[in-house]
């Protein structure tokens, strides 16, 4: 009651503003563009609470303002759920791979396309991003790569080692079903990168084999285990 009174309020409680957002989308997904005025009945707080909600949800890519037409008078702006706002939503694409993988390793006849499937994919992120690699330095190639897989949402970072050599650690594995599974994920990925990079790369650690991050060593750069012998 204190939380709920807190928003009616307008004051934020700890710890519910993650939910009440949930509760947002949730209702937009069902009944579709709804205004300030319709969310807050539904939720019962005040259309200013919803606004700042809405506010924080748009500004996060989730939903945009929509002007809706009326017979008489100004357009009526709704708010409405993007496309980015599928992510806030439970899906099972993992699932649906790995059934359609099995179904292909279960027939000798059509377990050799895996691996053809797996070449195709990285044939295709190659050609689509090999454009924003040209002209650039190793360097600043590791931080396009960097990039390119936080927009993929592998959490990566980049770290600099001595000398010439580069560090790239992704802390989450959005396939990491399908690579514990298919070694054939991570062998793309790797020649994926040596491909991008124009460089050696050498995976030291890897999620779907156990590790805590996935970690590809590029360049001259030599991990500390390998310069102790370990």
């Amino acid at each position: 009651m204190a939380d709920l009174m807190a928003e009616r309020d307008g004051v934020e409680a700890v710890g519910t503003a993650g939910a009440t957002r949930g509760r947002l989308l949730n209702l937009l997904r069902k009944q579709g563009g709804m205004n300030a005025a319709m969310l807050a009945a539904e939720l019962g707080l005040t259309e200013m609470a919803i606004r700042r909600h809405m506010h924080e949800l748009e500004r996060q890519g989730s939903v945009s303002i929509v002007p809706q037409r009326q017979p008489k008078g100004r357009p009526l702006h709704v708010y409405e759920l993007t496309d980015a706002a599928d992510r806030h939503f439970p899906r099972n694409y993992h699932t649906l791979a790995i059934d359609l993988l099995a179904e292909l390793e279960s027939d000798p006849d059509t377990m050799p396309l895996i691996n053809r499937m797996f070449e195709g994919r990285k044939r295709k992120l190659l050609e689509r991003y090999a454009p924003r690699m040209e002209g650039k330095t190793l360097e600043e190639r590791v931080r396009e790569l960097t990039a390119i897989q936080n927009g993929g949402g592998y959490m990566a970072e980049m770290e600099r080692g001595d000398g010439d050599g580069y560090m790239l650690h992704e802390y989450n594995c959005p396939i990491s079903d399908v690579a514990g599974r298919y070694d054939q994920a991570c062998r793309c990925e790797l020649s994926l990168f040596r491909s991008l990079l124009e460089a050696n790369v050498q995976r030291t650690e890897c999620l779907a084999k156990g590790g805590n991050r996935c970690s590809y060593a590029i360049g001259k750069f030599v991990p500390a285990a390998l310069l102790s012998g370990e």
